[in-house]
């Protein structure tokens, strides 16, 4: 078991020797990782009392890990794991305009809730949602991406708001989750959503 996993404090001395300029720049992703440990009950049991030396060891990890990033990354991986998890969890429940879940969901509402399960503050309108995280092209989506399409009432202005589950590169189809008029489920990108896509952002980076 890596002592980095339960000292937090640790990460702050650690960045501390190596200019400390990470830690800003990543104050934001930082949180919602320990939001995530938190929401599965991932903390670590140790003895209260460390040596100095099982400290030091504990901050060249971290420094090794921040420098090599496999760490960040592979919590990343967990967590995006994590969230599509949840959004299957309401499969089926009902679209009510103005929800925001748990019990029921319009688009919005049901990405944002996802969301907030990990520590991220979205929007509660898909318009506003376009504006946060950074632009994905279509053919570089991954797990976790919002996608946006116009709807009936929007015109050619964002309407709607869903979650990839899965993506093909190489084609550029996906799959995504969304709370639909008929509820919340997977579809893919196209007929209707096909005409209608507008883009995507990242929010986990």
């Amino acid at each position: 078991m890596k002592l980095t996993n339960v000292f937090s404090g640790i990460l702050v001395f650690a960045c501390l020797l190596t200019g400390g300029s990470a830690l800003n720049a990543e104050t934001t992703h930082k949180k919602s990782l320990a939001a995530h440990r938190q929401a599965h009950q991932q903390l670590a049991n140790v003895n209260s009392r460390l040596d100095m030396s099982s400290v030091n060891n504990a901050v060249k990890e971290e420094i090794q890990a921040r420098e090599n990033g496999t760490e960040v990354e592979s919590e990343e991986r967990q967590m995006i794991g994590d969230l599509l998890k949840e959004a299957r969890k309401h499969i089926g429940k009902p679209y009510r305009h103005g929800m925001k879940g748990p019990k029921a969901f319009d688009c919005s509402g049901f990405s944002s809730y996802v969301y907030r399960q990990f520590g991220y503050s979205l929007s509660p309108a898909s318009r506003a949602q376009f504006t946060q995280g950074v632009k994905v092209d279509r053919k570089h989506l991954k797990e976790g991406d919002l996608v946006f399409f116009s709807s009936r009432s929007s015109g050619s202005n964002v309407g709607h708001v869903g979650i990839v589950v899965s993506a093909d590169n190489s084609t550029g189809a996906f799959k995504f989750i969304h709370a639909s008029i008929r509820g919340v489920k997977i579809d893919d990108c196209k007929g209707y959503y096909e005409g209608r896509y507008i883009g995507a952002r990242r929010i986990i980076q």
